[in-house]
């Protein structure tokens, strides 16, 4: 799956720094260290050295720490390059240490191969790894705390949790599936069904709160959609505290969607602006309109922006059906929040009310938008409380919720009147397999290519 050969990549970000690192790992890098040291590393010890070309000119003093294997982050010998960050130096450096390494076969690593030779060498788990890329790709600080705590294995300790107290339940049952006339008697001694059932509600609460975390990790895709005019440039430019879009009278303004992230309580909120849905001649403006749609079609959740100003029959009847068809076009159960413009023309009408669950804001005054906020969050099913939170994935999602399906059907065949041990047996140990592959100990080698070449390049 992975290759034996020793493998080098830089690091550190793209662009210029103060400090590039290089890092390069591999089963046995002795005669790689001598070539490009002259001398032997002792392990864990900061050397200081001047690294030159073929013709002894010198490139630049390089720090260097070698950490033996298995003690090291992939398990293998590692070398840690430290020079300066220039993208040009450190191309120089890169390829000086691919002339000096050829004999051993040093070859530039693909992404995410350092932290797959981790996995392989059992010095992290998978999702421990997919923590790694999450950490470095966090949107806020919420998100950063949740993957170090998925880093140092909170999400992996409760999977193993659920999956050994899972073993524990098919070593009891599958040891009774010789003796079928004693079945019930099983069930009752061995307190089966109340063990099942507090596994089925940890594994709904360690569900419930990965939900959370892939709210974390990813954030929300917000739409703001409806009629042209109806203030969606000023609503996305009033959450976003600065003039993002570009607001006049004249209706069809936005002609394309425009993208801006902020954070709300700690959640990233990925804000799309939409061109106004209406039918139109004008072929740019249609072509935003398609745009709108398609972003409609990915969101997690949309704000469906009505004008208070326009309270006339035609116009209410015109909103009902851009309404139904925005419906109609969304993800299953992605919800839409009704929200009302321009509360500031209705002196009558409190911005902070709700008119038949329709949230009353001016984006204009800012009225109303802090409880916008709070209705987005409740929307998407954010519980509030970071504490303890832990970054997943859809992949762990995914596999939380096949599991928690094998376990409620055990539970089926585990009931009075329905007693097969067989099945019950079978169910526990799919849903044991689904929560084996978020940690990686049942997952297909193509799956598994397919996640760690998301990774950077020296990840």
């Amino acid at each position: 799956m992975t290759r034996k050969l020793p493998i080098i990549a830089v690091a550190t970000a793209p662009g210029k720094a103060g400090i590039g690192v290089i890092r390069i790992s591999g089963p046995q890098l002795g005669p790689i260290a001598q070539a490009l040291f002259q001398k032997t590393l002792a392990p864990r010890q900061a050397n200081l050295f001047t690294l030159r070309d073929s013709d002894g000119a010198a490139i630049d003093q390089l720090i260097a720490i070698y950490f033996a294997g298995p003690a090291s982050f992939t398990g293998e010998d590692v070398l840690e390059l430290q020079c300066h960050g220039g993208p040009q130096l450190l191309e120089l450096v890169m390829k000086r240490c691919l002339e000096l390494g050829k004999d051993q076969g040093l070859v530039i690593a693909e992404p995410g191969e350092f932290s797959l030779r981790a996995y392989l060498n059992d010095k992290i788990d998978l999702a421990q790894a997919e923590a790694i890329a999450d950490l470095i790709d966090a949107q806020s600080e919420a998100a950063v705390r949740g993957a170090a705590r998925s880093l140092q294995g909170v999400f992996s300790n409760d999977i193993n949790s659920l999956i050994e107290e899972i073993t524990q339940l098919r070593i009891l049952v599958e040891s009774t599936l010789d003796f079928p006339e004693e079945e019930i008697e099983f069930l009752q001694n061995a307190h089966a069904r109340e063990r099942l059932k507090t596994v089925i509600h940890q594994l709904h609460a360690l569900r419930d709160g990965a939900k959370q975390g892939k709210i974390l990790r990813d954030g929300i895709q917000l739409v703001l959609a409806g009629a042209p005019n109806v203030g969606k440039s000023s609503l996305l430019n009033r959450l976003a505290g600065e003039e993002v879009a570009i607001v006049t009278p004249i209706a069809g303004t936005t002609r394309d969607r425009v993208k801006e992230s902020i954070t709300i309580h700690g959640v990233p909120i990925h804000i799309i602006d939409t061109a106004g849905l209406r039918d139109t001649s004008d072929l740019v403006e249609a072509k935003g309109i398609e745009r709108s749609w398609e972003a409609i079609r990915a969101a997690d959740l949309v704000i469906f922006l009505q004008d208070l100003g326009s309270p006339g029959e035609i116009e209410s009847a015109n909103a009902l059906e851009l309404k139904t068809q925005i419906v109609k076009a969304l993800p299953p159960k992605c919800p839409v929040l009704e929200v009302s413009n321009k509360s500031d023309l209705l002196m009558e009408l409190s911005a902070n009310q709700s008119d038949e669950g329709v949230l009353l804001i001016s984006a204009k005054t800012g009225d109303g938008i802090e409880a916008l906020k709070q209705k987005i969050l409740e929307s998407v099913g954010w519980g509030g409380s970071q504490e303890g939170a832990i970054v997943a994935r859809r992949r762990h999602l995914d596999c939380l919720d096949r599991a928690a399906s094998h376990l409620e059907k055990s539970q089926q065949f585990a009931a009075d009147g329905n007693i097969s041990l067989e099945l019950f047996a079978e169910e526990l140990r799919l849903a044991q397999d689904q929560l084996g592959q978020i940690t990686g100990k049942l997952l297909p080698d193509d799956l598994l290519g397919k996640i760690f070449s998301q990774f950077c390049i020296g990840k």
